[in-house]
């Protein structure tokens, strides 16, 4: 029998593929009969992108080689991958990652003939002034919350330059905090902190969220549809930590009581934690950098997805009650209560 023949728009390249975002696009790629190959650094790794049926390429974002070869024969690259830290002593390796790691990556699907190459980048490189609901064309405030952001700013910027210089059609997804089951870490530990009581008082700011659904769906319509050279704001709800709160209440009873900190005690804990944290040489989940990006807040408007990719945003509601179910199913959490008929 003559072996099945994959053509190049069936082939396609992912970094990142073992990780929250990454991993639900390789199960979805994967899914729809498309052959993926994602790049994997570790046996573990190798493991979560094997089960989801993908081809695991070992090796790193510095070898150049190993992209090349992997991205042959593929009509798109989906590069996913990043390090998203904070409260970090030495940042050089997030900044080497997001910034050196995507250009190694253009240029590699240039030198591959790839026919696209989707960027996960990040709705925080926006950098909205305080207040702003921001658009894709909303201007920089000039300076930056954190120093992840600073690094997925100029990821993005380097990425568009190369991509130009170079001839790739490249877009960008700029999703804000991509949430749902399968999701433990990050701002998730705060939100399964707080249904179990353990978060004493909360910080009223904006929280912008979108479904990891969501977020995968932008990724295969920036594939299809995306216009090169633009960047895509994904972002499902923007909401206060009072309507997020009244959102978990509705859904499984909890919190059942929430306090808010005053603005200059968040600060004041942010400044302890961080002199705490270079005292004792250990990285603590709060620091300056943590409490000015929570105090800062974001809103975003994602209605350009919607109107030029023909994305559809789940309600935040059922992201919700997804996510508690996901908990509950492994004692994390409190299941949501059947939903309304």
């Amino acid at each position: 029998m003559t072996p099945a023949v994959t053509s190049a728009a069936d082939r396609v390249f992912v970094t990142g593929g073992s990780g929250f975002v990454g991993g639900a696009l390789v199960r979805r790629l994967v899914d729809e009969g498309r052959h993926v190959a994602a790049l994997v650094r570790s046996d573990d790794a190798a493991a979560v992108v094997e089960a989801a049926g993908a081809e695991p390429v070992r090796g790193a974002l510095e070898s150049s080689s190993t992209l090349l070869a992997a991205m042959r024969g593929c009509g798109t690259v989906f590069h996913v991958a990043g390090v998203n830290a904070t409260c970090v002593r030495n940042p050089s390796e997030m900044l080497h990652a997001n910034i050196d790691g995507v250009a190694a990556v253009i240029r590699a699907a240039a030198s591959a003939g790839v026919g696209r190459v989707v960027h996960t980048s990040s709705a925080a490189t926006i950098g909205e002034s305080e207040g702003i609901v921001a658009r894709e064309d909303t201007p920089h405030r000039g300076w930056f919350l954190s120093d992840y952001e600073r690094s997925k700013f100029l990821g993005e910027r380097r990425a568009l330059e190369l991509a130009k210089k170079l001839g790739i059609d490249l877009v960008c997804v700029n999703p804000s905090s991509v949430q749902g089951p399968g999701r433990v870490g990050g701002s998730a530990r705060l939100l399964i902190d707080l249904v179990n009581g353990r978060l004493p008082v909360l910080v009223d700011t904006h929280l912008s969220v979108v479904d990891v659904d969501d977020c995968t769906q932008a990724h295969l319509l920036a594939e299809t549809h995306g216009v090169p050279g633009r960047r895509y704001l994904v972002n499902g709800a923007s909401l206060t930590t009072p309507e997020a709160v009244a959102l978990l209440r509705d859904a499984c009873g909890r919190p059942k009581r929430a306090r808010y900190a005053p603005r200059s005690v968040v600060t004041f804990a942010g400044a302890v934690g961080g002199a705490v944290a270079r005292l004792t040489r250990r990285e603590l989940r709060l620091c300056p950098e943590v409490t000015r990006v929570l105090l800062y807040g974001h809103r975003y408007d994602g209605s350009l997805a919607e109107r030029e990719l023909g994305l559809v945003y789940t309600p935040v509601e059922a992201t919700v009650r997804r996510t508690l179910a996901w908990y509950a199913e492994r004692d994390l959490g409190p299941a949501p209560f059947d939903p309304p008929p």
